[in-house]
């Protein structure tokens, strides 16, 4: 389980310096550049030259890279993309065009636009955040679409899954204090998520997300520890026992990241490549958002799927948009490709 007194952050901390202000150039961004320029000019699109430029840097190079092409050429790089590139190696590359705050809040988009909401696609990016990274996505998404989320996300959704996402959109985990957070507030909390769930009739859910959402994951940990001495199984299961389709999937992914964040990034992977077809949008998202924590991820997916990332990617995918996804993963952790 993880040990840490806050929920992971999904991006570097770089790029949380740069949201505070204009972001440090350096030489070869500029190279960067002149590359994608060179790419994109003419007749035809030179796919491997985007990959190797774009594919092969990381969060924050990619973050200084679309700053400064739109500080040279005044374009959005996004749109170059959107203009040069289709289907979904066109769509991976446009999340890749974008600082990461500006990716994530462009798939909160793309899950609520036209008809029908890709539920599966929102709760990936909204449950089990950190408070930091809540408070900047909700600015980001503000900026860029002059909307608040959490209205947003109550036009969207209904029952379980709206009162989950409001209460995630709240960024309301407490700041680990040991001397608050005890074993006797963690036996208490416990009591308070059992009468809220399996002892009583009906399921007061709102009770049960206030809890998950408050507790910062050590002591989440000891709540988990308090109900199974009681109960004889765990919070996963209580919400299982008591929540029902993608509510249920949702609560349980956000328990998750925070108690064991890296197998629950490792499975969300693996469920995009999952029966039927691939969710290509899931896995080029789940790529993306997780690619600062893969290397940690990479190992979870080989433990519980018997392959790495890469295998899954390449067994499931083709063309330029497979060597992309490859590129991405061999930028988290070189010498696993």
């Amino acid at each position: 389980m993880s040990s840490s007194h806050q929920s992971i952050n999904l991006y570097p901390n770089s790029v949380h310096k740069s949201a505070l202000g204009d972001p440090e150039y350096y030489p070869e961004i500029d190279t960067y550049v002149e590359s994608i320029r060179e790419a994109t000019k003419g007749f035809g699109t030179d796919e491997d030259a985007l990959i190797e430029t774009l594919g092969s840097k990381n969060i924050h190079e990619r973050y200084l890279i679309a700053y400064r092409y739109k500080d040279t050429y005044n374009q959005d790089l996004k749109d170059l993309m959107r203009k040069e590139t289709s289907g979904n190696f066109g769509v991976l590359i446009k999340l890749l065009a974008l600082p990461i705050p500006d990716a994530e809040a462009k798939i909160i988009n793309m899950a609520t636009k036209g008809m029908g909401t890709n539920e599966n696609l929102l709760w990936s990016v909204i449950c089990g955040r950190s408070n930091e990274e809540m408070e900047l996505l909700k600015k980001v998404y503000f900026k860029k679409y002059n909307k608040d989320l959490s209205i947003l996300v109550a036009s969207e959704l209904s029952g379980v899954l709206r009162k989950l996402h409001l209460a995630c959109l709240q960024a309301m985990e407490e700041t680990y204090d040991p001397t608050y957070h005890n074993e006797s507030k963690a036996v208490e909390d416990a009591d308070a998520f059992y009468a809220a769930g399996e002892g009583k009739w009906g399921t007061d859910e709102q009770a049960l997300f206030d809890i998950i959402c408050k507790a910062p994951p050590t002591y989440l940990q000891m709540i988990d520890k308090a109900y199974v001495d009681k109960h004889n199984h765990n919070l996963e299961r209580a919400l299982e026992k008591e929540l029902s389709g993608k509510g249920k999937k949702a609560a349980i992914f956000h328990l998750n990241m925070k108690l064991n964040p890296y197998q629950t990034a490792a499975q969300h992977i693996k469920s995009t490549c999952a029966g039927i077809g691939t969710d290509e949008l899931g896995l080029s998202c789940a790529i993306l958002r997780y690619q600062h924590i893969l290397p940690r991820v990479m190992v979870e997916h080989v433990n519980i799927s018997g392959k790495t990332v890469e295998e899954s990617v390449v067994s499931e995918t083709s063309g330029y948009y497979s060597k992309l996804l490859v590129q991405m993963i061999k930028v988290a952790w070189p010498d696993a490709a």
